[in-house]
């Protein structure tokens, strides 16, 4: 036993540096690691606000339910009132949600970058529609182009924790309504091979741009057949009525078989009751009628059930992107989406802070492991946002990157094992060299084990500042830049893309 603790390593102190210098060769902190650790209601308090959810749809119902999709619901089971509202009897919503796709593949162009929604799997992705961009020169913002756009896209590419992009930035030198939704597609499908999302801002948008994508997928219905692109859509206006041009679009992508995150969207005290929460069974009632929606017309499309929780500061009524309130807020609302096993989706990231900062860097970590260890299984706007979503910055999607790996390696959790317990190995550093490095225990938990940033500083005082005492906002623009100049990718053939620019208004 004594010579078996004792027995020296072989390879020599050499090898172990060299090995310990190599880029790993597996990531510790892959996207897809499951969520659910953090659970902010018990279960009665999940059970009393479905069952609040439920009696509002029920006794109250939704307003403002355009004739298509009036006569539709009410075939499924709704009940039309004489004032026009339209209500939705409790076994109605049960269909549905038993009905609802429970899990289904978010396609990207390249088959091995697509992702499984549902489940326990947390999967980080982005949205939002920033108006400004702050600039990689000046270090101050300005109205986002077509040409961030791109950018930003292009960017993502090489990130590894972000799992699918929704377009970040609206591109506002383009003000025609259609060159913006055809070119906002195009710049996805030309920079980045993930799942991508984008919106439609009408509905006569969506089949012309499929189009577009056929000729991407590589023919007429190869699209349809397996789409990479799904839909960001607000079909329900808070508090409890639908919009009809978003419902238009919401059929017009179920006709082409677009899956879509029907998105509810209320803000605490404005939209929606100030208390959590009212605001939670409100917010759940306003989903559903999503989902019943849904249902209605082409029961069990794929819907993320995108119920998003979204907080105004009731001393000012400005949109709060940070804070406890929209951390607890979006990680109960993962839960109870889990809870009645539909693919949950919510919103975290949303900083209030303009510049890369301490108040960028605590709201952003804040509110993702929260939204991350309550299971939400597609968490948007977790990349490259700022300025409570009027803002996305290029240093911004890097610095997330590897905050999100954190995120990720954090509920990836402990793995315990006899292996991992490494009795003998305790013994024999004890009985040996009296520490642990370079055994072989700490060499493999080195690269299986631990996730290691690579713009984080962990140099000591007099080194960073040798170094020139750089910031992180410093580092990540260095990043951006160099990934920006060397990350030109070419996912689209040039007779792909000469078609495309022959047969639409591409800028």
């Amino acid at each position: 036993m004594t010579d078996k603790l004792l027995k020296r390593r072989s390879g020599g102190r050499s090898a172990r540096v060299a090995k310990r210098a190599a880029p790993p060769t597996i990531n510790p902190a892959p996207a897809g690691q499951p969520g659910g650790q953090y659970k902010p209601l018990s279960n009665d308090d999940v059970n009393a606000i479905i069952q609040t959810a439920l009696r509002l749809l029920s006794d109250l119902g939704m307003g403002e339910v355009p004739d298509r999709l009036r006569a539709d619901l009410v075939a499924s089971g709704a009940m039309a009132r004489a004032d026009g509202r339209v209500t939705f009897p409790r076994g109605l919503v049960e269909d549905a949600i038993a009905g609802a796709a429970k899990q289904f593949w978010l396609h990207g162009i390249d088959p091995d970058r697509s992702i499984l929604v549902g489940g326990d799997a947390v999967h980080f992705g982005t949205g939002g529609a920033a108006v400004q961009t702050l600039d990689l020169d000046t270090g101050l913002y300005r109205p986002s182009t077509c040409v961030d756009l791109h950018n930003f896209t292009r960017l993502q590419d090489t990130l590894d924790t972000v799992s699918w992009f929704t377009r970040c930035c609206v591109a506002t030198d383009l003000p025609d309504i259609w060159e913006l939704d055809i070119n906002t597609a195009f710049a996805l499908v030309k920079n980045t091979t993930k799942p991508t999302a984008t919106a439609f801002t009408v509905a006569d948008h969506v089949a012309p741009i499929v189009q577009m994508f056929d000729v991407v997928a590589g023919g007429e219905g190869a699209f349809s057949n397996r789409p990479f692109v799904k839909a960001h859509i607000s079909p329900v206006i808070s508090p409890m009525r639908y919009g009809e041009d978003a419902v238009d679009v919401v059929y017009e992508c179920i006709r082409h078989n677009i899956p879509i995150s029907n998105i509810t969207a209320a803000q605490s005290g404005a939209t929606a009751p100030a208390t959590l929460a009212g605001f939670l069974a409100m917010s759940l009632a306003e989903t559903l009628a999503s989902l019943v929606m849904v249902h209605a017309i082409k029961p069990g499309h794929p819907m993320v059930f995108s119920n998003w929780p979204l907080v105004i500061d009731l001393r000012t009524g400005a949109f709060a992107g940070g804070g406890g309130e929209i951390a607890v807020m979006n990680a109960a609302s993962a839960q109870i989406s889990n809870h009645l096993g539909l693919p949950s989706g919510v919103a975290c990231s949303m900083t209030d802070a303009k510049a890369i900062d301490a108040q960028y860097g605590a709201e952003k970590g804040l509110t993702s492991l929260a939204a991350g260890l309550a299971g939400g299984n597609l968490i948007y706007e977790s990349s490259g946002m700022t300025a409570s979503l009027l803002g996305a910055s290029f240093e911004a999607f890097v610095l997330d990157n590897e905050m999100l790996g954190a995120v990720y390696r954090t509920l990836r959790g402990v793995e315990v094992s006899e292996d991992t317990l490494g009795f003998d190995a305790i013994c024999a550093a004890v009985l040996g060299d009296g520490h642990f490095l370079g055994s072989d225990q700490t060499q493999d938990a080195m690269e299986r084990d631990y996730l290691y940033p690579k713009l984080a500083d962990r140099d000591d005082p007099r080194t960073w500042e040798q170094k020139g005492a750089r910031t992180a906002w410093d580092r990540a623009n260095e990043e951006a830049r160099r990934i920006l100049d060397t990350h030109h990718p070419d996912h689209l053939s040039a007779q792909v893309e000469q078609t495309i620019r022959t047969r639409f208004p591409i800028r």
